[in-house]
């Protein structure tokens, strides 16, 4: 048990410091264009990390993560900087962008950057209990049926969907909801930071 909690509080470490200070500083002030990219991208690597799906989520045991952009793309060549040459749960990474509402079944990690609100309600419906995390950072977006929310504050902050994550048949560690601003649990916003 000692070895398994030692784990945890390594993982969590690296969790915060991936989340809260990539760089030290960095600040709302300093999230903006290229580096709050560099932030965001880093969220999507450690979500592959820390989130569970189920098997059924990918095409076969060596099929890659599918971290699909919809909308507005904020990345530029920041996201492929960030997944080159890495692995999680020894799956390797591919970036997929300009995805169609059809496509969006195929992907692991869906980032809804700068869709207009009815098009994002059509596509967090479609997506609701499909294996897909669903990240974005519109205000209403947890309500909408999104699972992860980055807003940019004094720091950027995450805010989590658990009960849409169950839906998606998706678990999120205790670990990820400790670092959490507000978590969403049986219909009810629990602010924790």
């Amino acid at each position: 048990m000692q070895a398994r909690s030692g784990r945890w509080g390594r993982a969590l470490c690296t969790w915060v410091l991936a989340i809260g200070a990539l760089q030290p500083g960095v600040r709302a002030a300093d999230t903006g264009g290229e580096q709050r990219s560099r932030v965001e991208a880093a969220f999507l690597r450690n979500f592959a990390r820390y989130v569970g799906w189920p098997p059924s989520a990918f095409a076969g045991d060596q099929a890659p993560w599918s971290v699909c952009i919809v909308g507005e793309d904020p990345f530029g060549s920041v996201l492929e900087q960030t997944f080159e040459g890495r692995k999680e749960k020894g799956r390797s990474f591919s970036v997929v962008r300009k995805v169609a509402i059809e496509q969006l079944n195929g992907c692991q990690i869906v980032y809804l950057g700068g869709v207009n609100a009815a098009r994002r309600r059509v596509m967090l419906e479609q997506l609701r209990h499909l294996p897909v995390l669903t990240v974005g950072h519109a205000p209403e977006f947890l309500a909408e049926g999104g699972i992860i929310r980055l807003a940019a504050g004094e720091r950027i902050e995450m805010s989590i969907n658990l009960d849409q994550a169950r839906a998606a048949s998706l678990t999120i560690p205790t670990k990820m909801l400790e670092v959490a601003h507000e978590v969403v649990d049986q219909g009810v916003t629990r602010r924790w930071r």
